[in-house]
Order: structure tokens, then C-alpha cells, then sequence
């Protein structure tokens, strides 16, 4: 008969059993992310995204989170650079890629958009911020 043991794991901090603790910017995106919930809850859905970005950006600016709207990303292409550019919605704390939308699903065009936004940046993280849903959505996207 085998012996039945039971195996007990002891951490100081329980966000290491979730891996939480290994999270990109995890502080950055917490801090972000609260803004567009205050901006959902006192705007609701509807809106057009120009006008979430507008809200967005008095929450950022009022919580001093570092941010650039409309940044332009230049698209290289072998030994050139292409005349189109990218702008991203929001750049945050210089390392952040925030797309915003304002419809009522994402679909995989929105994770390909910010995916390319990404590869010509060189960031690491990118968020998808929905908010023409019943309640704030978001994604995070690593490249």
C-alpha cells in the first residue's frame, strides 16, 4: 500500500501562489487601469472613443502618470523607413502601448492593431482598453 502524503506550501507573500508577483509593470497597469475605471464609471458606455481619450487624459494627468497621446511610431522596411506611420492611442510611463476602443466587442483586428503597434516600438506591453461594454474590459498583450 502506498503512503499518501500531503505537500504544504508556506509563502510570505500569497501572491507568488498566482504568480501576480511576476506580472510586467504590474504597478504601472494597476495604476492605469483604475484611472479608466474612474473614467467608465462616471462616463458609462456610449461615447465615442475621442471622448474617453479626452476623460482618459484628465484622470492621467490628474493621477501625474506619465503619458503621450497619439504617438507616432515610424514603420521600417528593410534599409528604408515606409512613409505611413502608426499612432498609438497612449504611450504610458514611455513603455506602455494603450490602445482604447469604444465598441461593443473586441475582435482580433484590435489584438493584431496593437500587436504591430508593439513589434514597431520595441515595448514589451501593450493594453487594450474596451469601454463600449456593460463594464470596463482590458487585455493585457505581450510581445
Amino acid at each position: 500500500m502506498e503512503e499518501i502524503t500531503q505537500n504544504t506550501v508556506s509563502v510570505e507573500d500569497p501572491k507568488q501562489i498566482y504568480g501576480l508577483h511576476d506580472l510586467l509593470y504590474k504597478e504601472e497597469v494597476y495604476n492605469f487601469i483604475a484611472c479608466c475605471f474612474e473614467v467608465h464609471k462616471n462616463l458609462g458606455r456610449g461615447f465615442l472613443e475621442a471622448v474617453y481619450k479626452d476623460a482618459l487624459s484628465y484622470e492621467l494627468e490628474r493621477e501625474k502618470i506619465p503619458f503621450e497621446r497619439e504617438k507616432k511610431f515610424q514603420i521600417p522596411y528593410k534599409d528604408i523607413v515606409l512613409p505611413h506611420h502608426y499612432y498609438c492611442d497612449f504611450i504610458i510611463h514611455n513603455k506602455i502601448i494603450v490602445e482604447i476602443k469604444a465598441q461593443q466587442n473586441i475582435v482580433d483586428e484590435h489584438y493584431k492593431q496593437l500587436i504591430n503597434y508593439l513589434a514597431v516600438s520595441d515595448n514589451k506591453l501593450g493594453l487594450l482598453v474596451n469601454f463600449g461594454e456593460q463594464s470596463l474590459k482590458f487585455k493585457r498583450v505581450i510581445l
